[in-house]
């Protein structure tokens, strides 16, 4: 799903010989109102990656003239985020271009490993909860379902695997499992069985939560159905 927080409009004088500070000042107009429009639609600490796409330089043109207008600002944000921004090509300046944006092989690869990184800052959040807080960390259906029904789940991770399941009846399960978590605020993380991160949660059975609340009994109840 494409959602436009933004659209700028702006007629830019055309670059003519001896007339070429028009055009400048109208292209630095323009830039500085999608500068301020970024700054104020763009959440950088939820945001992972950034792509600036045009025609012919005026990303690169952007981009400079970006820096400049953050550090004339005092806007520390774009310099300190600066990593996640990527230059690329559009054929135009219009919403049906993403979908060659998102083509581009070395686009795709920087939002695969935009998520890849995602998913191991998860299961590390989980194996340090584990170690730690052990009661606020559980994984297995069982236990997570029991988790859910008390609306605990904070954070859900779930292989990709499961949806693969040639049993349907456990695939809607975790779908209905999905729904359940997001319909209680909770977040939820699939993770590419391709990935290493996702092969060490198929070792944890392929599903595991992170509680917003200690669960202490989840496991005492288990081990009493368990004798």
């Amino acid at each position: 799903m494409t959602i436009i927080r933004a659209k700028i409009d702006q007629t830019v004088p055309r670059k003519r010989k001896g007339n070429a500070s028009q055009h400048d000042k109208g292209m630095s107009r323009f830039f500085d109102a999608v500068a301020q429009a970024l700054l104020r639609h763009v959440n950088f600490d939820v945001v992972k990656c950034v792509l600036i796409a045009s025609p012919g330089f005026v990303r690169d043109q952007f981009m400079t003239h970006l820096l400049t207008y953050a550090q004339k600002q005092g806007t520390k944000v774009i310099v300190d985020n600066r990593s996640k921004f990527m230059l690329t090509h559009s054929s135009s300046g219009f919403k049906h271009s993403l979908k060659e944006v998102l083509m581009d092989p070395a686009v795709a690869a920087r939002l695969a490993d935009t998520k890849a990184q995602s998913e191991v800052k998860t299961l590390e959040q989980f194996y340090e909860m584990l170690a730690n807080d052990p009661a606020r960390a559980y994984y297995g259906i069982d236990h997570v379902e029991k988790a859910n029904r008390q609306m605990a789940i904070e954070t859900l991770m779930l292989s990709d695997n499961l949806f693969r399941s040639s049993d349907v009846q456990e695939r809607r399960r975790y779908v209905r499992l999905v729904e359940s978590v997001r319909g209680q605020g909770g977040q939820v993380r699939i993770f590419s069985s391709l990935h290493i991160s996702g092969e060490q949660l198929a070792q944890l059975t392929g599903v595991a939560a992170i509680l917003r609340f200690p669960m202490p009994e989840i496991e005492d109840d288990m081990s009493e159905a368990e004798d």
